[in-house]
């Protein structure tokens, strides 16, 4: 049977974040019944709906930790894309607790209610820092991903099936580096690079959202989809927003790496590769076997880090990027 989104309801976690609002924009192109933006925020959600006049779209003040709002938000709900989260590094190592509310047991109180509430495809988003993480976000992260595979275990007899969609930094997102690096440079102040050789993946905010969606239409579920995407070097995003720009070397903060990793050596055992993307598969018996036909398997000690990356966005390349903002 053909995957459609034709006639069906979308829920949106984190609905009014930077993925969130993109996303919206783009599932409302197809034939939806409706689109629901669930978030905490009543603010953000009057400023959006003041932007989107589509009486298609719902807005649902609610928190991810609070089950009994899913339950709620998720009646007649055929499809969640599960975007809510604490993403800012240095504010879940000082506040722990909350991270590990937010992302750990919001995770498990999406799958309850996407479960009982008879959802039919969940697609979580994560990060390329839940790979080995070093830092709480990551972590919880990872936690995250590893709750959302086994998930699919849980289902029973149910149609509810649940994937992961891992990425690298979103150029242009709130909390970007750009926008921080543009106002010092219009500041005419220092440009703070924490090293010079310090390199991390690199996806538009289009292109993420369009691959997620993307991957709700492929999943079977238990997929952790990660895809191609080039490379760049810190320290020539910032040549590239300001090239008379003097910068300042400060170190690498708490819980940062020098790279980013999206796919371990150890999960390449049990990843397939396509032609824009990789399928971590789940080491569980009821991992879809056509991923293991059709995809191709990966050489011994592969590892899919920023540093060793195959492709890499040039200056040139940047600098149309950040224009683009």
């Amino acid at each position: 049977m053909t995957f459609s989104l034709s006639g069906k309801s979308v829920l949106v976690t984190g609905g009014t974040g930077s993925f969130g609002k993109k996303f919206v924009e783009k599932v409302l192109k197809y034939d939806v019944k409706k689109v629901i933006v669930f978030s905490r925020d009543e603010l953000k959600q009057y400023e959006m709906a003041q932007e989107y006049k589509d009486p298609r779209i719902r807005f649902f003040i609610g928190d991810v930790r609070d089950k009994e709002r899913l339950y709620r938000a998720f009646d007649g709900v055929d499809y969640v894309i599960h975007a809510a989260a604490m993403k800012q590094v240095p504010a879940c190592e000082y506040n722990p607790f909350e991270a590990v509310k937010t992302n750990i047991y919001g995770a498990q109180n999406i799958i309850e209610a996407a479960i009982d509430r008879g959802v039919k495809r969940v697609v979580a988003l994560s990060t390329d820092k839940a790979a080995a993480p070093i830092n709480l976000y990551g972590a919880t992260k990872l936690a995250s991903d590893k709750l959302f595979v086994a998930a699919n275990s849980y289902v029973g007899g149910k149609d509810t099936r649940f994937s992961v969609v891992r990425y690298g930094n979103v150029v242009g997102s709130r909390g970007s580096v750009v926008p921080f690096f543009k106002k010092m440079a219009d500041k005419g102040k220092k440009l703070p690079i924490t090293d010079e050789r310090m390199t991390r993946f690199w996806i538009t905010l289009d292109q993420g959202v369009q691959f997620v969606i993307d991957s709700l239409f492929r999943m079977k579920g238990g997929e952790i989809f990660v895809p191609k995407i080039p490379s760049m070097k810190v320290v020539d995003l910032a040549r590239a927003i300001a090239p008379a720009a003097e910068f300042e070397i400060i170190g690498i903060r708490p819980g940062e790496k020098l790279h980013e990793t999206m796919i371990t050596e150890d999960d390449a055992r049990h990843t397939v590769e396509f032609d824009d993307y990789y399928v971590i598969t789940p080491e569980f018996p009821w991992c879809p076997q056509e991923y293991l036909k059709r995809g191709r398997s990966l050489p011994e000690g592969f590892k899919y880090t920023s540093d060793t990356n195959a492709e890499w966005l040039s200056l040139e390349e940047l600098r149309t990027l950040v224009d683009e903002m």
